[in-house]
């Protein structure tokens, strides 16, 4: 498979009376035709603010300062706005954590989704209209005809999403960003989701950045994985191979923290403290503090990321030095 993108030493400062922040600080990535790439991590990782300077859209006062962004060659961080209007909802798309909040509440569905299509694809009204039921129907919405005359508000949580994903799917994008899609929905309706973007990247062959901290979720879709931490990429490889042979002590303790279902007595395995404000990062290796194999030179030498294998890389001191065996659960 070809890359279909590429990310390069991708910087994002946000601007503020405290300083400068680098919540994204030097991420490297690519995503290949039609596949699924899971970005992991905790809350304050830097997973969304990397979605968004994906799209260029990242909010006041945040700044894309460096790097590059090669979308089928061209670097987008070089477009003019205008252009970039034109990617964004047609190749580029995206799904964003809340999808009530996400859709404008004063307008109907239906406007919402033929809008759309009016705009990036240049068709009249009525055809828009057409299109608008079959990509309702295409995610699974019953009467997708009714549901053209709803409010957002008429709507539950499942519905809403189900909404968002027929919107960024209407103009067939070479690309779909899924920004946490199931976080604020329940058990039963995150399956469904989950099973309608399999079935959708199957028929239409669009490549999918899953944005998430499930690790459940990781592998149920992914085909390759990164997981991030304090604004960098830790660990990079192909989903099996994070399973089967995880290589820094972050991606073990995520991995560790999954509940044994078989177990109910096992004590949870938690990873120590939380990750550092943007800002306040450690000289060093930015997991050290929380890192149980933490030493002087780990707290003291930033590590770069190198690759550990044919396709898996690695930000660790120790690893390069052959001397990271798997963590086990502190019980």
């Amino acid at each position: 498979m070809e890359k279909l993108l590429e990310v390069n030493n991708l910087k994002t400062y946000f601007y503020t009376d405290k300083g400068v922040m680098p919540a994204v600080d030097g991420l490297d990535f690519h995503l290949k035709e039609g596949e699924v790439l899971a970005i992991v991590g905790e809350s304050g990782c830097g997973k969304s603010v990397s979605s968004m300077s994906l799209i260029n859209m990242v909010p006041y006062p945040g700044k894309i300062v460096d790097g590059e962004i090669l979308y089928m060659g061209e670097n987008l961080l070089q477009k003019p706005p205008d252009d970039m209007r034109k990617l964004r909802g047609s190749q580029l798309s995206i799904i964003f954590q809340d999808p009530i909040s996400s859709l404008n509440p004063a307008f109907k569905i239906g406007r919402q989704i033929m809008e759309t299509m009016i705009h990036h694809k240049g068709i009249s009204k009525a055809q828009a209209k057409e299109e608008a039921i079959l990509a309702l129907s295409s995610v699974g919405i019953p009467d997708p005809i009714g549901f053209l005359q709803k409010y957002p508000h008429e709507l539950s949580g499942g519905m809403c999403q189900r909404v968002m994903i027929a919107i960024a799917l209407c103009c067939n994008p070479k690309i779909l960003i899924a920004d946490e899609p199931t976080t604020a929905l329940d058990v039963t309706i995150q399956a469904q989701i989950l099973r309608l973007l399999k079935s959708l990247k199957k028929e239409t062959g669009t490549s999918i950045i899953l944005i998430t901290h499930d690790m459940g979720v990781v592998a149920g879709m992914a085909d390759r994985v990164l997981v991030m931490y304090a604004g960098q990429a830790v660990e990079e490889a192909d989903v099996n191979e994070i399973f089967e042979n995880p290589k820094h002590p972050y991606t073990i303790g995520l991995l560790n923290a999954i509940p044994n279902p078989d177990d109910n007595t096992e004590a949870l395995y938690n990873i120590k403290g939380t990750v550092p404000s943007i800002g306040e990062y450690p000289d060093g290796c930015r997991f050290a503090p929380r890192c149980d194999m933490a030493n002087e030179g780990c707290e003291k030498n930033p590590p770069e990321l190198y690759e550990a294998g044919s396709g898996h890389f690695v930000r660790c001191l120790r690893h390069k030095l052959n001397d990271n065996p798997r963590l086990k659960p502190k019980v």
